[in-house]
């Protein structure tokens, strides 16, 4: 019989950083609707650098931004269940993620273009959840591949 601490222990590492990555995203997706979490909530855009309001105080954000983080969330939560999934969900969520860091290095955060919204606190996260994703994925589908994990 299979109970939650042995389906736990049949999750490949790649499998773990994956779900674990999924319910971060998850969280923040939700906090960034929360206000008081979110400060000036008042101000929340659907899409526009004009959206003052920060999670935490700190991030830029807006309803799509939130909506975003949702959905890569989901696709953690989601392709976790594989270790070829959760492989592919980290190296590649973390290679967008390092597009994104890209992106709003290269345009101006009171510009157009810069629709996500994005500051400068975001294009660092953003770089290091692209590291971060990565590296995972690349140092943990070394390990546990071989012991059965889905």
């Amino acid at each position: 019989m299979s109970t939650p601490a042995s389906h736990r222990a049949d999750r490949a590492p790649v499998q773990q950083a994956a779900l674990l990555a999924g319910l971060v995203f998850l969280v923040v997706g939700v906090l960034g609707f929360v206000p008081g979490v979110t400060t000036d909530y008042g101000s929340l855009e659907f899409a526009s650098h004009e959206s003052g309001a920060e999670l935490f105080g700190l991030f830029q954000v807006s309803i799509l931004h939130n909506l975003v983080h949702l959905i890569y969330g989901l696709a953690g939560l989601m392709l976790a269940g594989t270790a070829a999934g959760a492989y592919s969900f980290l190296l590649v969520g973390g290679a967008v993620y390092l597009l994104l860091w890209v992106y709003g290095l290269s345009v101006g955060h009171d510009s157009d273009a810069n629709f996500v919204p994005l500051n400068s606190a975001d294009d660092w996260l953003h770089f290091a959840l692209g590291i971060a994703m990565i590296g995972l994925a690349l140092a943990l589908s070394r390990r546990g591949t071989h012991t059965g994990a889905r």
